[in-house]
């Protein structure tokens, strides 16, 4: 069973939908979005996975599906773009397909992977989603990418950062495919972010210390400009304002999230891991940790621990220092990065 990965997390939703009500009866753009993304959610937790569909050999070479919801809440509307078309007048269908292609140069260049599912099947991108839906999810086939409302968010295919963010989701589920529940599913959502903000990284010409390591900072509307959805370098701290709340994610496991909201708080517990990867990135380069996450994440399974994912990795770690695709000091630097926020 595979659940509906969505990048606007459910406490921030349903905050916007307490704070953007009017006194008439129409749904503020921010209520519709969090109806529809919880009824998404809800789905895809009755559909189990096609295991045919997934782990059936396709070999090509990862190309680029792009179609226009035409603001339905349908998919696969109208195919718009596919790959070497030129490009066409939906704006959005045109971000979509470039920054989807960045995401595959990055997974192809710097990872040696072919495609989420390593076997280069399409990627398939739906924009236009919904009537200015504040959203994008991956689905467990497609990336789908709302307009936004363009108070709170702009269109979601203008940010590099979401659409790895996004296709890394399809990436765990063909890996470790973690659970979206708890620790593993904050450790998904890690993973996501990790990837997400690597691919932003590399198509910027970033590194780890020009690099804002702000996720969703690119779809914050004009009057929100400066805030993001996460930070991985300093997580709590990403927004604070009376629309979207306060940031609730925690640096560091004395202030571990145990709730049952948020699918037991794999948006707001994603901040621990988040915050390691950083400190390891800033010590041995963003290239070498995106590698040893890399290592890790095929090496990980449903329901690792963030304890779990600490000992994979700096196993991992240790193991491209041997090979000398890390530098020597690697796994005592991913150990010091999991000690500095509590998880060992």
């Amino acid at each position: 069973m595979h659940h509906c990965c969505q990048f606007i997390p459910p406490h921030i939703l349903d905050h916007l939908a307490r704070t953007t009500g009017t006194a008439d009866a129409e749904p503020s753009p921010a209520q519709r979005t969090a109806v529809v993304s919880k009824r998404l959610r809800d789905q895809r937790r009755r559909t189990p996975l096609d295991l045919a569909a997934v782990a059936g050999p396709r070999p090509g070479k990862s190309d680029r599906q792009t179609y226009d919801c035409q603001r339905s809440y349908n998919f696969d509307v109208d195919l718009v773009r596919g790959e070497g078309d030129p490009a066409v007048s939906l704006e959005s269908a045109n971000l979509a397909y470039d920054n989807a292609g960045a995401t595959r140069e990055f997974y192809d260049v710097v990872l040696n992977r072919q495609g989420i599912d390593n076997l280069g099947s399409e990627l398939r991108v739906n924009v236009n989603f919904g009537v200015d839906f504040d959203n994008a999810f991956w689905d467990g086939t497609r990336i789908v990418l709302g307009t936004g409302d363009e108070v709170i968010f702009v269109d979601f295919s203008t940010s590099p950062d979401v659409f790895g963010h996004e296709l890394t989701h399809g990436v765990v589920q063909y890996t470790a495919n973690l659970d979206y529940y708890s620790q593993s599913g904050a450790l998904n959502e890690h993973f996501a972010d990790v990837f997400g903000s690597l691919v932003e990284q590399r198509l910027r010409h970033q590194d780890a210390g020009t690099a804002n390591w702000l996720i969703g900072d690119e779809v914050m509307a004009p009057d929100l400009f400066g805030e993001a959805i996460r930070s991985m370098a300093h997580p709590g701290t990403a927004y604070d304002n009376p629309v979207l709340g306060q940031d609730p994610q925690p640096a560091h496991m004395n202030d571990y999230y145990p709730g049952p909201a948020d699918n037991q708080g794999v948006h707001i517990n994603s901040g621990i891991p988040n915050r390691a990867f950083y400190l390891v990135a800033m010590e041995l380069g963003t290239e070498s940790a995106g590698r040893i996450w890399y290592a890790g994440l095929q090496n990980l399974w449903p329901t690792a621990t963030f304890a779990d994912a600490a000992a994979v990795l700096s196993a991992q770690a240790r193991i491209l220092s041997r090979d000398e695709k890390v530098p020597r000091q690697a796994a005592q630097t991913v150990r010091s990065a999991f000690r500095e926020v509590g998880i060992i």
